[in-house]
């Protein structure tokens, strides 16, 4: 498959307000979160990626097809759930899913039997019949997400695909996201829910006041801290906090045979093993700490301030 996206100098204003300010992006196949803080422009960006308003100027391709000039192209082959509720009063599950499907191009009998099996995959087999609009707020997130998969796109868009729901619907969402990823199906993921994102996405683009801030794998974006390190020993874990307070290690957190320290400087990680040795608590791991996607994104959001 060709890349998800590809956008140049991409810019969208309303008014005098810069919603987009020139986006250039690269995205290729996979579970990608788009990151930001409200009203970074993440929204924004996938409406104009999917034509629902036209960008003021730049260029921009989804699936290697033009934004401008093939939208019709683009829609057959992606899916879209979107932040907002978007059900017709008066339909049932089934009814608005194989509406959906109808809207996409299927035939009567293929929208409707691609309709039961998605609400079965997304959970909902047992309330298709039901109302939509009597659905939770979880079910109704997850019914726009069998809508968004009723005609087997190629790529999801999920705008906050988790917003509003409960613990136990949020898991289940990321599970049936995990699952899309691993079937197959390239997604991009909107969302400001750092964990959520952490669990499901291999890479990340973050955004902040309408511009691209950072891009990468999440595993490269968590850089290696120059003297946090993270240490598995056995033994007593009070003489070997003592043994390192002696060298001047400061013991930021604990758990049971686990502890993080600071060392005082980036050249001594020997002092650990010193310690270690005195209080007669052998090491079984010694890993430098690396930076937590929330930090990393902080570190983005705050060099773009300081700019």
């Amino acid at each position: 498959m060709t890349e998800i996206l590809y956008c140049r100098d991409l810019v969208k204003r309303y008014g005098s307000i810069t919603a987009l300010n020139g986006i250039t992006l690269s995205v290729e196949p996979g579970v990608v979160g788009l990151l930001g803080p409200n009203g970074a422009g993440k929204s924004t960006l996938i409406s104009v990626l999917l034509g629902q308003v036209p960008a003021t100027s730049g260029r921009a391709r989804v699936l290697g097809f033009s934004i401008r000039r093939q939208r019709r192209r683009i829609r057959r082959r992606i899916g879209f759930v979107p932040e907002n509720d978007c059900l017709i009063p008066g339909l049932s599950g089934a009814g608005y899913v194989h509406y959906a499907g109808r809207l996409a191009g299927m035939s009567h009998a293929d929208a409707m039997q691609r309709a039961h099996e998605v609400l079965d995959y997304v959970g909902l087999g047992e309330a298709r019949y039901r109302p939509a609009e009597q659905y939770s707020s979880g079910m109704k997130q997850r019914l726009k997400l069998a809508q968004a998969l009723v005609h087997d796109p190629d790529v999801l868009f999920l705008d906050e695909p988790t917003n509003g729901m409960d613990p136990e619907g949020r898991q289940l969402m990321l599970s049936l996201i995990t699952g899309l990823g691993r079937a197959g199906i390239s997604l991009l993921i909107s969302s400001h829910l750092l964990p959520d994102v952490e669990r499901v996405c291999q890479r990340v683009v973050i955004m902040g006041s309408g511009e691209v801030l950072a891009t990468g794998d999440i595993e490269q974006l968590r850089q290696p801290h120059p003297t946090l390190y993270t240490v598995d020993y056995e033994g007593s874990g009070e003489a070997l906090r003592e043994s390192l307070a002696k060298r001047r290690v400061a013991v930021q957190s604990q758990a049971e045979r686990v502890v993080t320290v600071e060392l005082p400087a980036p050249e001594t990680q020997t002092l650990i093993l010193e310690a270690a040795r005195e209080a007669g608590a052998p090491i079984r791991g010694l890993h430098p700490r690396r930076s937590s996607l929330e930090e990393a994104f902080m570190a983005a959001i705050q060099g773009q301030q300081n700019r």
